[in-house]
């Protein structure tokens, strides 16, 4: 099953795709988190309501939101999952090199940089010289759970979806090695353009690939990420709760633009492409928009 977001009438709106079209459930369920959060009961009178009788969209309408729009916790994201990429970067993290990591790297991004999957990406120059883009598969988590088992994790999972991990590697290095604030600028990182349900994905085969300007630039399986996603949700739930909603990058693969001979960074006006087999796409193009305001910080 698929399950879209859509802006209609200023007001969210879920919603399951089907032929070509997004059948509406019901206001009343809530808001995807919620639709995820509610009994499966619940959950499945919801989606024959829509499915039988509820008012229905064109899929390809414009009003794509990015599925998740209401997050309890920051993005979740693992980096150098894919060990090619982990080794394009040799040499090229500017005094920040670390030995190849022996278990997942994790870090998190703002809530506030999830556009939706044909949404502009802000754009400024001033906030960075070196804008990178990096295509991942995103899992979305269906339940409550902590210390989860290798053996179980993949029964937490509600879905997948595509995100692109812009990034600006001169923030990236400037603040002490930590990823955080290089990955946290508002209004740039497209998350969709569905949640595609386990089912429906021979997920190892998704093939994900990223093309800037007619160019593909990445192009790898979910099969070569490092650690796979069951290890994933295993160590990052050691200790510590996931609930139902949050979503978790799983790292992007190589050929990013930071480690390209000559580097390639995004620039205003470059349409960047995000694919995943059997999720769709993210079309996004950047859009300069003011972001540093009267900020009297001066990078470079």
């Amino acid at each position: 099953m698929r399950f879209a977001t859509v802006n209609l009438n200023g007001k969210d709106r879920v919603g399951v795709v089907q032929d070509g079209e997004i059948a509406l459930i019901g206001q009343h369920t809530g808001d995807m988190v919620d639709l995820i959060s509610a009994s499966p009961d619940v959950r499945s009178a919801a989606i024959r309501g829509a499915l039988n009788g509820g008012e229905r969209i064109a899929y390809a309408s414009g009003l794509l939101a990015a599925p998740i729009r209401r997050f309890r916790r920051d993005v979740l994201c693992t980096g150098w999952n894919y060990w090619d990429h982990f080794e394009e970067g040799r040499g090229k993290r500017e005094g920040q090199e670390v030995d190849r990591p022996k278990a997942p790297t994790f870090f998190t991004k703002s809530p506030d940089v999830v556009i939706g999957p044909e949404a502009p990406i802000a754009y400024n120059a001033r906030i960075s010289a070196k804008w990178d883009y990096e295509a991942e598969l995103a899992i979305v988590i269906g339940k409550t759970g902590r210390s989860i088992p290798r053996a179980e994790a993949f029964s937490y999972v509600f879905g997948y979806c595509l995100a692109n991990d812009v990034s600006q590697r001169d923030l990236q290095r400037r603040h002490g090695g930590q990823w955080f604030k290089g990955k946290s600028i508002d209004g740039t990182m497209p998350l969709g353009p569905v949640i595609v349900t386990p089912d429906e994905l021979d997920v190892p085969n998704i093939r994900l690939q990223c093309e800037l300007n007619g160019q593909v630039l990445q192009d790898a399986v979910v099969a070569q990420m490092a650690f796979p996603i069951d290890e994933l949700i295993a160590e990052l739930s050691f200790g510590m709760t996931l609930h139902p909603g949050d979503v978790i990058l799983t790292g992007t693969p190589s050929g990013v633009g930071n480690a390209r001979e000559p580097q390639i960074f995004m620039k205003e006006g470059d349409e960047v492409v995000v694919r995943g087999t059997g999720i769709g796409e993210l079309r996004n193009r950047l859009v300069a928009t003011d972001l540093a305001a009267r900020s009297d910080v001066l990078i470079g």
